[in-house]
């Protein structure tokens, strides 16, 4: 395990740790993770790990973890110092600069949907991709206005598990909706109304969104 020591927290290779705030990414789609129980369940997946900003109690305490994904640089620093770089107060002990995985094709989704339309809130995008991964909901679709999954703040409100569904960010919502309905897709969409079906009575299609 790579440890380094932060004495300088104007170093380029802190910095994506206060640049990527809320909906930010970069080009070669960065992302970062707060807290050890998100942080860990990525640690554990095929997911491109770049760096590691903690605490020694933590590398301490996962030490083998962290070796088992072969994280090639660990920085190490106080929590103080971790407020000092984010620009804020934190109050876990570790967090995490990785890549997110690609936009997952209309071809490859699955069999089971969950599309998202307007939605804006960082924090709805995380519950219901949480829920939405507890269900066995095998893809996410959202819009390019709404917040990634892989928002800093989606990511930590799924508690990680995001990184359990496919995702796909389209452009155009009606073109998309007749895309996967020429692919076999029966779309439900769920709205209150006089002559809407309650949803304990919907007949789910095999292939649905």
């Amino acid at each position: 395990m790579n440890i380094i020591k932060v004495d300088d927290i104007s170093q380029a290779e802190l910095q994506i740790y206060n640049e990527l705030r809320d909906n930010a990414f970069r080009e070669d789609n960065s992302f970062i993770a707060d807290s050890p129980k998100v942080v860990n369940l990525l640690l554990e997946t095929d997911i491109e790990v770049k760096s590691i900003l903690a605490t020694q109690a933590y590398y301490d305490e996962f030490a083998s973890l962290i070796e088992k994904k072969g994280v090639a640089n660990c920085y190490l620093a106080d929590k103080s110092v971790m407020g000092n770089v984010v620009g804020h107060k934190i109050h876990h002990n570790c967090m995490m600069h990785g890549i997110r995985p690609n936009n997952v094709s209309l071809d490859a989704l699955g069999s089971s949907v969950i599309m998202l339309d307007s939605i804006t809130s960082a924090e709805n995008v995380g519950s219901i991709a949480r829920s939405a991964a507890a269900l066995g909901v095998e893809s996410y679709l959202m819009g390019k206005e709404s917040p990634h999954p892989f928002n800093r703040r989606a990511l930590r409100v799924s508690m990680g598990y995001a990184h359990l569904l496919g995702v796909h960010v389209y452009s155009d919502i009606i073109k998309t909706i007749e895309e996967l309905k020429n692919r076999g897709y029966r779309v439900y969409a769920a709205e209150v109304t006089e002559d809407s079906t309650p949803l304990a009575k919907v007949e789910v299609a095999e292939k649905w969104v």
